[in-house]
């Protein structure tokens, strides 16, 4: 592939769509892309390199969470219950008749 001119379309990750999709190339910093624009959205980004942003994981948050779960104590044992079986007698339903719908006349 030759080297991107300006004005050439290109893929790259748009940032507001979130996704790999096609764009404009809009600024150029030597023979790279230095801007591009979504042609989905019209959002102008940094070029990206057709690479999404890796996902905001907080270490701290994580580990917070799991020592308050080490600190909990097991839940309780739940027993089970023994509940007969109940039988029903047969229901018989009476079969309903739906009215036909009237037929509209049409407009002249």
């Amino acid at each position: 592939m030759s080297e991107p001119r300006l004005g050439d379309i290109i893929d790259d990750f748009c940032i507001k769509c979130k996704r790999l999709t096609n764009h404009q190339v809009v600024s150029m910093l030597g023979p790279e892309p230095a801007k591009v624009r979504c042609r989905t959205c019209y959002s102008d980004h940094d070029y990206r390199h057709e690479q999404a942003p890796p996902p905001k994981v907080d270490p701290r948050k994580a580990a917070l969470f799991n020592a308050v779960l080490e600190k909990m104590p097991p839940p309780p044992e739940v027993p089970a219950l023994d509940i007969p079986a109940i039988d029903l007698p047969a229901v018989e339903i009476p079969a309903v008749e739906v009215p036909a719908k009237a037929k509209r006349k049409a407009k002249a």
